[in-house]
């Protein structure tokens, strides 16, 4: 069966390789999707080698609490993160190079390109992340003596059949992780329905809660509040990772608020950088004045896309109120947990499928979850009228960020016992 596997990946593989080379996405670091890695690029030595996988940005942003504890704990360490998509290896670059010793992008999961990965890293321990199960790369990093562990560990209920009818069909690749980290007690239980060993599935906690421990002030905060154009009095209105099809209805709301609060300005930030130009024309398109960070906002326009990677954290910080989008589309949702850390009040739609563990962190502790567009403007209405309630709810949502934390130093227990096992 697993061969049967092999073969199917290569088989899709042939097929679904143009589109590969060419999405923005994927297009870069095409030799080492195949497992090899130019001189120096790989760093030698040290003990233990851990890999830690994230798919994107985001996934990597929720791992990085725990390099800074595996660093205490393995003060010899090499640690080196692999990702798949070419923004997650460009935040990685920005934000997380002085506490890693390699970026690199993670395998295709192909028979070959993963058994070379795999020679070239010498992981003593790979640590997968949420639903990235690749059954090429956990049997080539097994084979190979490597531990592996799965962090933040989450299974959709919706999709445990296919799981099931999937790995039974190729032999289970959950026999060969060695401990399955994760986030509540729901997904314990899915995972152990799945195959997973009761003994070594631990419930520990979601790390992108580590993640979201607000900075203290800097000089970047003013220097990113100029860049947008945002005046000191005027109340600021954020719509982080935001999706197609949201920001026209953003755009509406926000034309029947500046009727009662004429000094809002709207920041919107796509989750996709590269549909900035897109969003700028559906400003204009909207009859407003709009903007771009990158451009410095040169004429103050009250509508500004926030065009960068790795500034929306400390965006949060200069906002009122904070809408956060993939929920009024059927995308699931998005991060709501990252401008609460930041004492803002969160709204946010009806499709958080993705994130229910964060709505029931909030709701009712300075999140609001709301059902469409009009329900927005009325409760966006209401709290402009009412700024100590925002401040209120910002400092409740705050509080309820800092309760939910710790993931970070149960996993790297965890794991530390694992490596210590495996060099016994």
């Amino acid at each position: 069966m697993r061969l049967l596997y092999v073969i199917a990946t290569w088989v899709a593989f042939a097929f679904l390789f143009p589109v590969l080379a060419l999405m923005k996405k994927t297009r870069e670091g095409l030799l080492q999707r195949f497992g090899f890695y130019a001189e120096g690029i790989i760093p030698a030595g040290g003990s233990p080698r851990i890999w830690l996988h994230g798919a994107s940005a985001g996934d990597l942003l929720a791992l990085s609490p725990m390099i800074d504890r595996l660093r205490t704990k393995f003060p010899d360490a090499k640690v080196i993160i692999s990702t798949i998509t070419n923004t997650g290896a460009l935040m990685a670059r920005e934000r997380l190079s002085k506490k890693i010793d390699a970026i690199v992008y993670a395998p295709w999961d192909l028979f070959g390109a993963t058994r070379r990965a795999v020679r070239a890293l010498k992981p003593d321990l790979l640590v997968l992340e949420y639903t990235e199960i690749w059954p090429n790369l956990i049997r080539a990093a097994h084979a190979s003596g490597a531990r592996l562990a799965l962090t933040n560990g989450r299974f959709s209920a919706d999709h445990l059949g296919r799981y099931r009818a999937f790995f039974t069909l190729i032999e289970n690749p959950l026999e060969d992780i060695d401990l399955f980290l994760m986030r509540e007690q729901d997904e314990a239980e899915r995972v152990l329905s799945l195959g997973a060993a009761p003994a070594r599935v631990q419930i520990t906690g979601n790390t992108k809660f580590d993640a979201l421990v607000p900075s203290s002030e800097a000089a970047e905060d003013q220097a990113l509040k100029t860049a947008l154009g945002l005046n000191a009095a005027g109340r600021v209105w954020i719509a982080g990772s935001t999706h197609e099809g949201e920001e026209e209805l953003l755009l509406d709301v926000y034309k029947r608020l500046i009727v009662e609060v004429p000094d809002l300005r709207l920041v919107i930030a796509p989750r996709y950088i590269d549909r900035a130009p897109r969003v700028l024309s559906l400003i204009e398109a909207a009859g407003l004045h709009g903007g771009l960070r990158s451009a410095g906002n040169p004429q103050g326009a009250p509508v500004v896309v926030l065009d960068s990677i790795g500034e929306l954290a400390r965006a949060y910080r200069l906002a009122t109120v904070v809408f956060v989008g993939g929920s009024f589309i059927t995308r699931g949702g998005q991060n709501i947990l990252e401008p609460a850390a930041q004492g803002r009040p969160v709204l946010f739609g009806p499709h958080m499928e993705n994130f229910r563990d964060s709505v029931g962190v909030l709701v009712g502790r300075g999140g609001l979850q709301v059902k469409d567009p009009d329900n927005l403007f009325k409760v966006l209405s209401e709290l402009f009228s009412r700024p100590e309630t925002i401040e209120s709810l910002g400092e409740l949502a705050r509080k309820a960020v800092r309760q939910v934390s710790g993931a970070s130093d149960r996993n790297v227990d965890a794991m530390a016992k694992l490596l210590a096992e495996r060099r016994s």
